[in-house]
């Protein structure tokens, strides 16, 4: 089983994002059984709250399912259970190495690094900007290369 816990500062707009639509990258590969999934903020201001209305929104006009996201805290705990940790911008990163320090087994890093082409290495935040649309766009796109990347790493192939 192949963890991946993606990480933004209050989990209802980014890394809920991140979540459904490489939850739905990995269904369309055939590869649900191979991973376990999950997003959570490093903020506790949203725990138990459903996304935001825009990630919602953008999600229900691309087709990606949204059923189960509610935030939730990283915990230390987190940096044993998950194989990668992929935080949306610089500052989650850093979050996560000073929570992980040097005992985490989680391979840490942010969801742009997976995208050689791009001009940014953060995925803004909509919350502060409203730009859902950009956002998505960005994350798609992370997340497509970030599946390519560990079925490469871990030996998977497509079964979709």
């Amino acid at each position: 089983m192949i963890r991946v816990l993606f990480v933004c500062l209050g989990n209802i707009c980014r890394s809920p994002m991140a979540e459904a639509i490489f939850r739905h990258k990995v269904n369309e590969a055939g590869l649900s059984a191979s991973f376990q999934i999950d997003s959570a903020g490093t903020g506790n201001w949203h725990v138990g709250k459903p996304p935001h209305k825009g990630t919602l929104t953008i999600l229900q006009e691309n087709d990606i399912p949204s059923g189960g996201l509610k935030a939730r805290q990283v915990v230390k705990e987190d940096v044993h259970r998950f194989d990668y940790m992929i935080g949306m911008d610089t500052e989650n990163v850093g979050n996560l190495r000073a929570i992980a320090g040097a005992t985490g087994k989680a391979e840490i890093s942010r969801l742009l690094d997976y995208v050689p082409a791009a001009t940014i290495v953060d995925v803004p935040d909509p919350y502060f900007t409203g730009n859902f649309d950009e956002v998505y766009d960005l994350i798609s796109e992370g997340c497509e290369r970030l599946l390519a990347y560990i079925c490469e790493k871990e030996g998977l192939t497509d079964q979709g």
